[in-house]
């Protein structure tokens, strides 16, 4: 399931913004972007999004912007500078060069004027912002995963009418079952008369491959199986929160079940019906990739 959540935080020193995005994956995939100021909060929010959103190709990206007061400090890196002007100041001296501009340059160079506003943020927050980042951290989790939930109701009500069609197929099934070995029976006494009409018939006998033919064929136990598997996976998707590998492996089930069915049955009309349910079953499995 795809899923995206934005929260922000502000106060008077700094803006924090944190996106969440998620899309399906088998695994926890965990890709948190932070800046530098946040590294060593990067373990514990790794985890915290395992613990709200659970599994996914997951990415986090939290941002901030330092406000600057109304009068910025300025402050001026003044052993910094005397060293470049004292080394620019030495060139001039040697290439005999003007030295008229060189305290313009050493002062513009990188390093020598600082402002603290913003060099306070580089370094350390109190721990107040901390816990507010956080919960916003939070914040825009739960929002994914809130989307997600609602994506996950939507594939929920498909699976359940692609498994209203397997039940509905399976009925079928029975009542068109349910005097299939009757005929079968009388089919075969039929042919067997129809071929030898004037040999003795060893009635024991016949009775004995009559059910040991007959038994082949049974599939009252795939039915019943059949439709245990589908009561369970019904019952599984509406009362566990996270169940996308449980109903998996009951997927698998039905499967082998409609398989055995299938064969067994030997009734060209039960293998299309079987045929359908195997199309539904299809579907199901599909939607589970992107279920939890």
């Amino acid at each position: 399931m795809t899923g995206f959540g934005k929260a922000i935080y502000e106060d008077d020193q700094l803006r924090v913004s944190v996106e969440a995005r998620s899309v399906n994956s088998k695994h926890a995939d965990v890709s948190l972007q932070v800046p530098k100021l946040f590294t060593e909060q990067t373990l514990a929010w790794r985890n915290l999004i395992i613990t709200y959103l659970h599994r996914g190709k997951i990415e986090v990206t939290v941002s901030y912007e330092a406000k600057q007061k109304a009068t910025p400090q300025i402050v001026i890196q003044e052993p910094l500078f005397k060293a470049y002007y004292k080394m620019l100041e030495q060139l001039a001296n040697d290439v005999g060069a003007h030295t008229n501009n060189i305290f313009d340059i050493a002062l513009k160079t990188t390093g020598v004027m600082v402002n603290a506003t913003d060099k306070a943020f580089d370094t350390e927050i109190d721990e107040h912002t901390r816990n507010k980042i956080e919960d916003t951290i939070q914040t825009a989790l739960q929002k994914c995963d809130q989307t997600r939930e609602e994506e996950g109701k939507a594939l929920l009500q498909s699976i359940s009418s692609y498994l209203y069609k397997i039940t509905q197929e399976l009925a079928l099934i029975n009542s068109l079952d349910s005097n299939r070995l009757e005929v079968i029976k009388t089919r075969l006494l039929d042919k067997l008369k129809a071929i030898s009409p004037e040999l003795p018939i060893d009635e024991l006998r016949l009775e004995q491959e009559l059910v040991y033919h007959l038994d082949k064929l049974d599939i009252t136990e795939e039915k019943v199986r059949l439709a245990n598997h589908l009561a369970y996976f019904e019952k599984v998707m509406k009362h566990e929160e996270i169940a996308g590998k449980k109903l998996t492996f009951i997927t698998q089930e039905i499967g082998r079940e409609l398989n055995t069915l299938g064969v067994k049955a030997n009734d060209a009309t039960i293998q299309q019906y079987v045929i359908v349910m195997k199309n539904e079953l299809e579907k199901i499995k599909e939607q589970l990739q992107n279920i939890l």
